[in-house]
């Protein structure tokens, strides 16, 4: 299935700029979608150098009304604003999501914070919080030393489903790679798998 101007969202979050499993595994993945679907553009977002934490001042930003923020209250929210355009942007996100310590990156989770907007990414009803950025597919391409996903000291996938159910992102599939630590190589052939079923199957848009 082909879809014109499909934008995909690549986060990385591995620390290592070499020798990572998900960066090369999210690249195999994009590369496969590329070749189903026409007119790809690519947002990359590395955020494996740090984003800002969300502190005092962000938070007072945040919760002003728009029209009656400071200028240094929009500059506080600058790259905020910045990360969550380029998410409304995306049809698709590949998210890399290395386990650490049986959760995600540090780098990651102030990617999520940054991006979880009330008003912007959701909205609270008498019913709860809801999503506003329905209709987007995400893949989660996961890779740990010794914790297998779905496991009960997985935190990292569950956490990351519902970050992004939280914005109405509910179509959801992760690649992989866990437990490394049990034989790298069968970790990495478990991933190329899942992703040539996706290509032999044909990618559908979002």
């Amino acid at each position: 299935m082909t879809s014109k101007d499909h934008t995909i969202l690549h986060v990385s979050s591995s620390a290592r700029r070499t020798g990572s499993s998900t960066r090369a595994l999210s690249k195999r993945l994009i590369d496969t979608l590329g070749a189903q679907l026409n007119d790809i553009r690519i947002i990359e977002r590395d955020v494996a150098a740090g984003l800002p934490f969300v502190d005092e001042d962000w938070v007072n930003a945040n919760f002003t009304p728009e029209d009656d923020r400071t200028l240094q209250q929009k500059q506080k929210l600058a790259l905020s604003d910045s990360l969550v355009q380029e998410l409304k942007q995306a049809d698709t996100l590949v998210i890399g999501v290395p386990i650490y310590n049986f959760g995600i990156p540090a780098t990651l989770k102030a990617w999520v914070d940054m991006i979880a907007r009330a008003r912007l990414t959701f909205r609270y009803t008498e019913s709860g919080p809801e999503g506003l950025l329905t209709g987007k597919r995400a893949f989660l391409v996961v890779a740990s030393g010794g914790t297998a996903v779905g496991s009960e000291i997985d935190f990292a996938t569950s956490y990351m489903r519902q970050a992004l159910r939280f914005v109405g992102i509910t179509d959801v599939t992760i690649i992989d790679s866990s437990e490394t630590a049990k034989g790298a190589d069968a970790a990495t052939a478990r991933a190329e798998a899942q992703i040539a079923a996706l290509q032999q199957q044909g990618v559908r848009a979002a």
